[in-house]
């Protein structure tokens, strides 16, 4: 069943961390705009509310101040949550997902970001770019060889459109890739299969929705199926690693190094042993994030909104049980 405004214009509470969305305001037609920084705020711009933008996709603002109340099905109470994110674990809480509002997020704005961004931490590492950096820096000339990343084997998982962006730009560079999913489908290994990739695995790249079945995937024993020389690519959740584990396998030399988009604790503590690994590409939960995403971030809710307002299906629409949009979903 669509989910719609009625026939009212809707309200829309945004929980925006104090930015704006840029161009929302001129975007959105006859709706009501109610702009939050924080949870205060929020709880105050809820009630009444048709729709909740969490555009302060990092907050968790929504789980503080949450009450079945405002969950209902007459006019002025909450139909439908809109993340601007691919995620949805910071919205995904249990009284949401068990009361009648629609979930929707933001994907398909950041699978070819994201996807780009793994294939160009393969490369910096294949290619030593990192130590060559620190040569530049130096003004030190020291020849040596590096590696090609043809014929190499990657394994993905998180089978979703980021997955299939990310193993389709890896295997443009040769790569024998295999993307792995929640459950077996043509060209996707299912999850429990993973142990058995791991052996022969030179890249495993992490790009799966945080969900209680992939929470602390990459943990010592999965880190001990791994071959030496590889290395991890993490662009999902940080909790999909157990961090502490991750590091000492780093430290250790058990792996050959690891490109960190994503950490249990963000930001990353400055006290982190991971910060002083020469092996360890890190960078601030930025894989997706281009020139214009903050605009196309828009241009989907407003698009969405039009369709609430109209009555039509909306698109994205989460899958409350899988913690993500299903395969065939309307997107």
């Amino acid at each position: 069943m669509p989910v719609s405004a009625g026939q009212h214009p809707p309200t829309v509470a945004v929980l925006d961390g104090g930015e704006h969305p840029p161009g929302l305001d001129d975007l959105v037609g006859d709706a009501c705009l109610r702009f939050a920084a924080g949870p205060a705020e929020l709880a105050d711009a809820l009630p009444g509310s048709d729709v909740l933008l969490t555009w302060d996709f990092t907050s968790d603002a929504v789980r503080e101040v949450w009450s079945d109340a405002i969950a209902g099905t007459g006019p002025g109470t909450l139909r439908w949550v809109h993340t601007a994110s691919a995620g949805v674990d910071r919205v995904a809480f249990p009284a949401l997902l068990a009361s009648p509002v629609t979930l929707t997020n933001s994907r398909g704005v950041f699978d070819e970001p994201m996807a780009e961004f793994v294939l160009g931490a393969v490369l910096a590492f294949a290619k030593d770019t990192p130590r060559s950096l620190a040569l530049q820096r130096d003004r030190t000339w020291r020849h040596r060889e590096t590696e090609t990343v043809a014929g190499k084997v990657a394994t993905v998982v998180g089978s979703g459109p980021i997955g299939h962006a990310i193993a389709r730009l890896l295997g443009a560079v040769g790569m024998r890739v295999r993307l792995v999913g929640r459950r077996a489908a043509e060209g996707v290994h299912a999850f429990d299969e993973l142990p058995g990739l791991l052996p022969d695995t030179d890249v495993l790249v992490l790009a799966a929705p945080l969900t209680e079945a992939t929470r602390g995937m990459l943990h010592s024993g999965t880190i001990g199926l791994l071959p030496r020389r590889a290395r991890v690519v993490n662009v999902g959740r940080g909790p999909l690693v157990v961090q502490d584990e991750l590091a000492d396998a780093l430290a250790s030399g058990r792996l050959a190094g690891a490109a960190l988009d994503v950490f249990e604790v963000e930001p990353l503590p400055a006290d982190s042993p991971l910060w002083a690994m020469e092996n360890v590409l890190i960078s601030p939960h930025m894989s997706g994030d281009v020139v214009g995403w903050k605009d196309m971030l828009v241009e989907l809710f407003v698009d969405n909104l039009a369709r609430f307002t109209g009555g039509r299906e909306l698109r994205n629409v989460v899958d409350k049980e899988r913690g993500y949009v299903s395969a065939g979903a309307n997107s």
